[in-house]
């Protein structure tokens, strides 16, 4: 028969495990980001006409995916040299606040979960119903 524990000193390696496997997860993701990447902005760069508002919106969407490449040391391709101007700009601010607003948002819904599971299931704030 196993020696009894105390309450709430469970062994970790599971929690440590699937911390590990996350982070594998997250790197192989990363890696794969990065290929595709920089397969797909070397392929627009072939583009024989100057990028405008789509493929702006496109290049500031994948700013943000570009950044573990980029520190990783890879030299990615985040901006095009040929442009229209002003549509250009605009699709690739759009691109990268839209990325930016679905990262993060998901980032603050997951927080928000993780916190009210801290605390037992309960909402900040009154509840409404109709």
């Amino acid at each position: 028969m196993p020696p009894e524990q105390a309450p709430g000193t469970a062994a970790r390696p599971g929690r440590r495990g699937r911390a590990l496997v996350r982070v594998l997860v997250v790197a192989a993701v990363a890696v794969g980001v990065t290929r595709l990447l920089t397969r797909g902005m070397q392929w627009d760069a072939r583009q024989p006409e100057p990028a405008g508002f789509r493929r702006g919106l496109l290049h500031g969407a994948a700013m943000p995916l570009a950044w573990p490449g980029l520190l990783a040391g890879q030299d990615i391709r985040i901006y095009a040299d040929r442009n229209t101007g002003r549509t250009y700009k605009l699709g690739y601010t759009l691109g990268v606040n839209a990325c930016g607003a679905l990262f993060f948002g998901w980032s603050y819904r997951r927080i928000a979960r993780l916190r009210r599971a801290a605390a037992g299931g309960q909402r900040n704030g009154p509840r409404y119903t109709s």
